[in-house]
């Protein structure tokens, strides 16, 4: 009979856990206190935050091992998807590509976030730049580096997870 094993919970959970909700905060400041509205792109990326935290409170939650080898693969996904997000809102900020976005509703009917959660995930603005963190630094360049060092993390987890089976 198949038995799961426990694992401990991995510091992963809690660094994901605070990063989603720490870029989540930060985006609400700079959204309702500085008046930097979020474009379609930028709500799209707190949703996937929004998954990201998801995925960090059932880590949290539930320590066998097949479960916790599965919501590690999830998160290498989601962090891959995030880094991709970022490298677009960064490439458009840079004008490294013709891109743009529209104030169309940025998710699907299945799952209109901007309708069940219009104060997180509705969109204010066009894309085209994000405001300076601090000296010079963009939200974008910010969000790119910590998505890449969060898929980094993420891969070392889960080949950590892999080798401990």
């Amino acid at each position: 009979m198949f038995k799961f094993r426990e694992s401990p919970k991995p510091l992963i959970w809690s660094y994901t856990l605070l990063l989603a909700l720490g870029l989540e905060a930060g985006a609400l400041i700079f959204q309702y206190l500085l008046d930097y509205g979020p474009c379609a792109l930028c709500v799209q990326i707190r949703a996937t935050l929004f998954g990201a935290l998801i995925l960090a409170i059932t880590g949290k939650i539930f320590t066998a091992r097949s479960i916790q080898v599965l919501l590690a693969f999830m998160l290498v996904l989601l962090m891959a998807f995030l880094l991709y997000q970022s490298y677009q809102v960064l490439g458009i900020e840079r004008y490294w590509f013709e891109s743009s976005c529209t104030l169309s509703d940025p998710f699907p009917s299945w799952l209109p976030l901007h309708l069940w959660l219009p104060a997180i995930f509705e969109p204010w603005e066009l894309c085209g730049y994000t405001p300076e963190i601090i000296k010079g630094i963009t939200m974008a360049e910010v969000l790119i580096v910590t998505a890449g060092v969060s898929l980094a993390l993420s891969i070392w987890h889960l080949i950590d997870q892999l080798k401990s089976q």
